[in-house]
């Protein structure tokens, strides 16, 4: 059934960036973010900022030993062997380059060389492009899909935009009440069908958005392994029934990844890439992994803009990707 845009009390629709006691607590909220950061990346700035604190310790010398342990740990950290190895490539070019010789210098310098890999991935979605600006979102199971949508249109409707939600994957009868219970939470519309493939439900939700003039459509997707080549197929006839409608849309396909698997986020990122042409990442979970450096193999291997990253169950845990302040997380003092 069609979901209708709840309205207040005086008959007009509720302006989501009206203050109110919830906005008003996301507001001081924003000021901790840095700190909820570095808490939520705890399990991988112990595996790699804890032990490169102790590799770095004052009074070692660099030498060929230091390096090796480093590559051991950034190994561990799932940073990935051309991260690594580009890593350690620029930390051997900074020591000849600034004459260092203690050890305890290397950790600005690796700070650095952390931050210019991953500046690559740093880039903010626009959304105002086109109206409605329609959003198609890929995954596994289990990688924290529905979710992000919910959490995606709490932030929207933070900027004063409207939303409306596809409930597009129609494997999982779950996965529809989940996204239900989300547009009840943040009073927007969910357009969802009891019967029909996905293709069909995004066809009726952006049909739906273009008559009510909605700013922004979130398309949800069935959750697949991209060894399912017969699923991958159905999610590329959504991408191609969208574009009937659009010829300049889905304007963002974001692939939804489980930052506690690792490594494998890359085969997801190439996989869904080479089949729907990704124009952004959001990698969630960071709170749960200690393989929070895979994002350093993602920028070598294939890199797509990290848009969001997540580091809790908040509505207000997933936030926009910016490099430096990740890696003041893992690595600051």
């Amino acid at each position: 059934m069609f979901g209708f845009l709840k309205k207040s009390s005086s008959g007009s629709e509720k302006s989501p960036g009206q203050s109110t006691p919830e906005n008003e607590s996301t507001t001081s909220t924003k000021t901790g973010w840095s700190q909820r950061l570095k808490a939520g990346l705890a399990k991988t700035r112990e595996k790699l900022g804890g032990q490169i604190a102790g590799l770095f310790g004052a009074g070692r010398k660099i030498d060929e030993a230091l390096y090796e342990e480093l590559e051991t740990i950034l190994l561990s950290a799932d940073v990935g062997v051309e991260a690594t190895e580009e890593l350690l490539e620029s930390l051997r070019k900074s020591v000849a380059r600034q004459h260092l010789q203690d050890a305890a210098a290397l950790r600005s310098a690796l700070a650095d060389a952390l931050f210019e890999l991953l500046s690559s991935l740093e880039s903010p979605l626009r959304t105002g492009a086109a109206k409605p600006f329609i959003i198609m979102l890929a995954g596994v199971n289990g990688a924290g899909k529905t979710t992000s949508i919910g959490k995606l249109a709490k932030l929207y409707q933070g900027e004063g935009k409207s939303v409306l939600l596809g409930a597009g994957d129609t494997f999982r009868a779950a996965a529809r009440e989940q996204l239900q219970v989300w547009g009840e939470r943040n009073d927007v519309t969910v357009i969802s069908q009891e019967k029909g493939d996905s293709a069909s439900v995004i066809f009726d939700a952006v049909n739906a958005a273009r008559a009510r003039g909605v700013d922004i459509v979130l398309a949800d997707t069935a959750g697949r392994l991209p060894t399912q080549l017969h699923l991958m197929e159905e999610i590329k006839k959504v991408k191609r029934v969208i574009q009937k409608l659009d010829p300049s849309a889905p304007h963002e396909v974001l692939l939804v990844l489980d930052g506690n698997t690792g490594q494998n986020m890359i085969n997801q990122v190439k996989a869904f890439d080479d089949a729907l042409g990704v124009t952004g990442l959001i990698i969630t979970k960071l709170d749960g992994t200690a393989r929070g450096g895979a994002i350093a193999a993602i920028a070598k291997s294939r890199p797509i803009p990290v848009r969001f990253i997540g580091v809790g169950e908040g509505l207000d845990d997933l936030r926009p990707f910016v490099a430096r302040e990740f890696v003041d997380s893992l690595l600051g003092e």
